[in-house]
């Protein structure tokens, strides 16, 4: 299974593009061996490439736990390799890299389901700090007062530091009518304070479109879901249906989604083989280059900006930087959040598994979304007060380009 970057990941809501990868072809391509030649195998491989790494230490460290923890006897064999995979995982010091053992493969999978009990927002690791990327549209997170960019520093008192993005989710979720408090530190506030957020059924907001008195017609997209292309494509419809030119695509708080939902979408707007975005291996396997289906129903017809924000992420980040880069849209906002990862997901055991990053997602120019997200060609900063006082400063400005 590959992941297009918290494709909602890390996080209380997830939408996952699933592919056969690596680790799955190498087993298929030795079922003519029994499971003994095949372990056999692996073992070749892994011992190949251990250089000059001292395994000695630990088993030395694993045997003197099993003689002399005063606890050993609470404690199963099994979890203890659990905990060294884990620990193996957390060496690399990437966010998006973890092991999952049975509970939290369990969790995984539940989310890429869709509907779940949780609070509503995605979450991310940035300097050893959890983070919120984005609360989603009409949640408990987003009514409760969560904003981008808030930094999570406990979860029921329990200090997030060194929490894997994993463990973090599974603090946050809960039995649906129970509450969960966050400690929360927020940019222009002096103290952290307290955020109680009632968990809930979350169901996934997809679409919402709108036509303005002004002839431009707005379409919110919420994420890159499976279903996000269908909803998009009905949306174009009714906007050609409207014999409108000018169009808003708000991508504000959209945490990203399906890989092949960024691309689908982004084919409306470019000419076949336009390249959309670019997985980058650094040498460690083929670039692989997603390229425009060729829909291109607008040409040069077309009036577009594109609205983002620091909840902007991976699949939101792919899309605009592939449409600002190709000439096809202006980008307003704020400086997105920088997701630009793709993850692999390989089954360990048939309850275990591995997320491992594999590259990262290059603009058209070359440019790495990891690397400061994508600028916006105007910024406009949102303030609270604004918001409070319903004036939004950035589709003003958005409307105000299209209009000129």
């Amino acid at each position: 299974m590959k992941i297009n970057s918290k494709i909602f990941y890390g996080i209380l809501i997830i939408a996952l593009p699933i592919a056969t990868f690596f680790w799955g072809i190498k087993i298929a391509e030795n079922k003519a061996y029994g499971p003994e030649r095949i372990l056999e195998l692996q073992n070749k491989e892994a011992l190949a490439n251990l250089g000059t790494a001292d395994f000695g230490a630990f088993w030395k460290a694993w045997n003197i736990i099993n003689e002399k923890y005063v606890d050993n006897d609470k404690t199963d064999t099994q979890t203890k390799v659990w905990g060294a995979i884990k620990g193996l995982s957390e060496s690399l010091g990437d966010p998006y890299t973890n092991f999952l053992p049975p509970q939290e493969t369990a969790l995984f999978e539940e989310n890429i389901k869709g509907n779940f009990g949780g609070v509503g927002m995605e979450v991310d690791i940035r300097e050893n700090t959890l983070i919120v990327v984005s609360p989603l549209k009409d949640t408990p997170a987003e009514r409760a007062g969560i904003r981008a960019g808030d930094n999570i520093l406990a979860i029921d008192d329990k200090n997030t530091a060194g929490l894997s993005i994993n463990d973090a989710v599974s603090l946050i979720r809960g039995e649906i009518g129970t509450s969960v408090k966050l400690t929360i530190f927020r940019d222009g506030k002096e103290e952290t304070f307290d955020i109680n957020v009632k968990r809930e059924t979350i169901k996934i907001p997809t679409i919402r479109t709108e036509l303005r008195p002004d002839g431009i017609y707005v379409i919110r997209l919420f994420n890159f879901s499976a279903i996000s292309p269908d909803e998009f494509r009905k949306a174009l419809r009714e906007f050609i249906q409207k014999g409108e030119d000018k169009m808003i695509l708000d991508l504000r708080g959209n945490p990203g989604g399906f890989l092949q939902a960024a691309v689908d979408i982004a084919s409306w707007f470019l000419p076949a083989g336009k390249v959309i975005v670019t997985e980058d291996y650094a040498r460690k396997g083929e670039d692989v280059v997603h390229r425009s289906l060729g829909y291109n129903i607008f040409n040069d017809k077309l009036k577009l900006v594109i609205l983002l924000d620091q909840g902007s992420a991976s699949a939101s980040e792919i899309l605009a930087g592939a449409l600002s880069e190709h000439g096809v849209a202006t980008l307003v906002g704020a400086q997105t959040f920088g997701k630009g990862s793709v993850q692999e997901l390989v089954d360990i055991t048939d309850q275990t598994s591995l997320k491992v990053t594999v590259a990262k997602w290059l603009t058209p120019t070359g440019k790495s979304i990891s690397e400061g997200g994508i600028i916006p060609d105007i910024e406009v900063e949102v303030t609270r007060e604004e918001l409070d006082a319903g004036r939004d400063s950035q589709l003003e400005k958005a409307a105000e380009i299209l209009l000129q």
